[in-house]
């Protein structure tokens, strides 16, 4: 279940910032102080009007915040489908755009967060789902209920979920919203009426890793399916709705912090 659409923007926008750097440079070392007229020719001066934007748009979107859209439901009640989100970069670490090296330690995933990675068996396709599990820890889930390490995710509320935006719900499905506390994260949960609680399945949570689960949980592909996720794979905390977009602007979300 992909969780944002995919492009190579990064390397896109990585090359087009080195071409017209390189171009500005080369004609100011080379070629500037020869010739006669003092217009520019088209190529350098469309050089030089873009590479100081597509710098800023470089540093800011790789190393500050990144703009995310969600199209699918498996993190509702708190993220809808039309959501469009910005992702602390820095919160995780600083990384290099394209390649994803870390050359800055700036921080670690909390339980509870809403973490944006890159999906472990497809790397080119970005996730969106809540910490749960840390290195070390073990996870447990029987009959819809989370359990770290021995300790019972506590959920209370129970009311019928009233559908807002769009959603991937089907018609004659209902949902419940509790809200569940992960450690001193209190947040809201989706839990499917018609579906049975499940057999008790027991992880324990590598060092370097971390387990994953959507807030939708009867309607999430995530670490309970498909395993942990690699700390090299991690891109950022989800920590604003700065638009959402969907059969028309939803005004109640712009500029909802995600909890």
């Amino acid at each position: 279940m992909r969780e944002t659409i995919f492009t190579n923007f990064p390397l896109i926008l990585v090359i087009l910032t080195a071409v017209t750097g390189i171009i500005w440079l080369i004609d100011a070392l080379l070629f500037k102080r020869r010739r006669n007229k003092p217009e520019d020719p088209i190529l350098v001066d469309y050089a030089k009007s873009f590479f100081p934007v597509l710098l800023i748009v470089l540093v800011l979107r790789s190393f500050i915040f990144e703009p995310f859209r969600i199209p699918s439901g498996s993190m509702i009640p708190t993220l809808l489908i039309g959501d469009f989100i910005l992702v602390s970069k820095f919160s995780y670490g600083l990384r290099l755009p394209v390649v994803h090296t870390k050359i800055l330690e700036t921080g670690a995933p909390v339980r509870g967060d809403v973490a944006v990675f890159r999906f472990p068996s497809n790397p080119r396709q970005d996730f969106i789902k809540r910490v749960v599990g840390l290195p070390g820890d073990t996870i447990a889930y029987r009959n819809k209920i989370l359990y770290v390490n021995g300790e019972e995710a506590l959920i209370s509320g129970g009311e019928t979920y009233k559908r807002e935006g769009s959603d991937d719900i089907k018609p004659r499905e209902t949902r419940q919203r509790y809200q569940e506390q992960l450690g001193d994260v209190s947040h809201d949960i989706l839990l499917a009426s018609e579906s049975t609680g499940s057999i008790e399945r027991v992880w324990e949570v590598p060092e370097g890793h971390y387990f994953m689960v959507g807030d939708n949980r009867d309607n999430s592909l995530d670490s309970r399916s498909w395993g942990f996720v690699p700390e090299e794979n991690l891109v950022g905390r989800a920590k604003y709705v700065w638009m959402h977009w969907s059969d028309g602007i939803l005004w109640s979300r712009l500029g909802n912090k995600i909890e």
